[in-house]
């Protein structure tokens, strides 16, 4: 639902938004830009988030009114010291300047960092303010849970730091209120930072279902971040491969190994966070969480810190400054509508070693005869599945080998029985089996299966579905084939048939074929 590389909003210096008037940038995100601003009367400090619009279609501009007002109706309800407040939601009316007229501006708290800054200026050992960071962290999603909301995103980039050394969550975008034992969100977040049941769950009309366990889930991956100088506790150079290895522990294909370098009372804390499913990862609710993280902090769970000289601690401070000084709100990258891409840039380093490109770098061939039209689509669909089979490459070649990128296609086929199914568009969708994994690949508000974002995103969905599956059957060899096999008939026909059926061969051989073409 991005909009994929998009120039920041241009706001002059001294523009005046309410009774705010805009210092200076501070970052800029696919959805908007974030600008350091301060009360016009009192000198208040202020951030201001513009959420653009220019660029949205109708349909998507009224989701994002929406999302914007339940970002603030929260942010006013839930008023907490360890979540960040929405002072106010403005509308911008300004004719003389098209580009920033009609643009939503929402004024925040302002940090001087965000967690994720931290982390990257000294990476290596636990932070000096480790304990008090996942404090208020805990805090905060206590209080969000008993107010019956869950946050959804929860990520070092989301944990803001304030001058007076406040902890805040932040970015709103995704939390949602619950409807009982769970929410829906849009089938958005980030790869590594999402629970393994993320993955199997299937979005209906509504979203995708989220409970307070994936919250806790995540605090456990912030929390191995924060005593560990940055260490994800799932291995991986890229966020959709910590996010298959997460999937894999969850599966009982790998255990649990956290680093060393955290103190066993804080391991066993995270364990328990960490734990593979939702059911067992319930035992321990948000409140016990917090109360927990209280009591380490003040026990002899503290992590142990490094041994700094005076030129050491000078260095640090430095760092933090620079940080500082390049501040990105999380609110930066808009009201939280971003597509599940490959690394979000909200992990730091695994290791000292270098990194190895991700996996979104893996881009169509230039060469290839996909219509520019349909890229952005398949790279940014093929992005939200955290399993390393399903490639933009894939993607493309079983469009080609479905409809030939005709987005009005449309054929029948004997199905079984001998009853003729209809199939239609890009994707060459079924309308029946479209209505089951239905996804709005384009943020209008509605699902339609000759829509290309929507078939398209919707393929991907499946696909990864797939991938799982065949992964937790031990059907690894050739999984891409598999999958365009499956794509014709069903996943379940695979699996009895313990590999490609026969009568898909030839239409798996052309995808192979058009796989190799468009792979760069």
């Amino acid at each position: 639902m991005g909009l994929g590389s998009t120039p920041p909003i241009d706001v002059p210096d001294g523009y005046r938004v309410g009774p705010w008037r805009v210092t200076g940038p501070i970052g800029s995100g696919s959805w908007g830009s974030v600008y350091a601003a301060e009360h016009r009367a009192d000198g208040t400090r202020a951030a201001v988030k513009f959420l653009r619009t220019d660029l949205l279609t109708p349909g998507q501009r009224g989701g994002m009114e929406e999302l914007v007002a339940r970002e603030v109706r929260f942010s006013l309800e839930a008023d907490h010291p360890n979540l960040v407040r929405t002072h106010a939601a403005h509308t911008v009316r300004d004719p003389d300047r098209p580009k920033l007229d009609g643009l939503t501006a929402l004024v925040m708290d302002r940090a001087e960092h965000n967690l994720h800054e931290l982390l990257t200026a000294e990476p290596g050992g636990p932070l000096l303010s480790a304990e008090r960071i996942l404090e208020g962290v805990a805090a905060g999603l206590a209080h969000l849970h008993g107010r019956g909301w869950v946050h959804g995103d929860l990520k070092p980039a989301n944990v803001l730091l304030a001058y007076d050394g406040s902890v805040w969550l932040a970015d709103f975008g995704l939390t949602a209120e619950l409807d009982g034992t769970h929410a829906y969100v849009p089938p958005l977040g980030t790869l590594d930072h999402v629970p393994p049941e993320w993955w199997s769950e299937r979005t209906g009309a509504q979203g995708t279902k989220v409970r307070p366990s994936a919250d806790v889930w995540a605090f456990g991956v912030v929390a191995h971040q924060v005593l560990s100088g940055g260490l994800h506790p799932f291995p991986g150079s890229t966020a959709r491969a910590r996010a298959l290895a997460a999937q894999a522990y969850a599966r009982g294909g790998a255990p649990l190994r956290l680093d060393e370098s955290v103190p066993q009372a804080w391991r066993e804390l995270i364990a328990a966070c960490l734990r593979p499913d939702h059911g067992s990862r319930s035992r321990m609710d948000s409140g016990q969480l917090a109360l927990r993280v209280r009591e380490l902090a003040d026990t002899g769970g503290h992590p142990r810190r490094r041994a700094r000289g005076r030129r050491g601690r000078r260095s640090r401070q430095t760092a933090v400054l620079l940080a500082a000084a390049a501040t990105v709100l999380a609110a930066a990258t808009g009201s939280g509508l971003l597509p599940l891409t490959g690394d979000t840039g909200n992990s730091p380093p695994t290791d000292g070693r270098s990194q190895a490109p991700p996996v979104s770098a893996q881009n169509l061939a230039d060469r290839a005869d996909v219509p520019r039209t349909l890229r952005p689509h398949i790279t940014n669909t093929a992005m939200r599945c955290a399993d390393e089979a399903v490639t933009p490459a894939l993607i493309a070649a079983i469009l080609k080998a479905e409809s030939g990128f005709d987005v009005d296609a449309h054929r029948v086929r004997r199905g079984k029985d001998g009853i003729e199914v209809p199939e239609h568009g890009v994707a060459m969708w079924t309308p029946e089996v479209f209505r089951d994994w239905a996804k709005d690949g384009d943020g209008d508000g509605r699902t339609d299966y000759m829509n290309p974002p929507d078939a398209i995103s919707t393929m991907g969905s499946y696909l990864c579905y797939l991938a799982r599956t065949f992964r937790e059957h031990g059907m690894t060899a050739d999984i891409q084939s598999l999958m365009a096999a499956a794509y014709r008939t069903s996943g379940k026909v695979v699996r009895a048939e313990g590999g490609v059926p026969e009568r898909t061969r030839e239409h798996v051989g052309r995808v192979r074929t058009y796989l190799a073409a468009y792979a760069e």
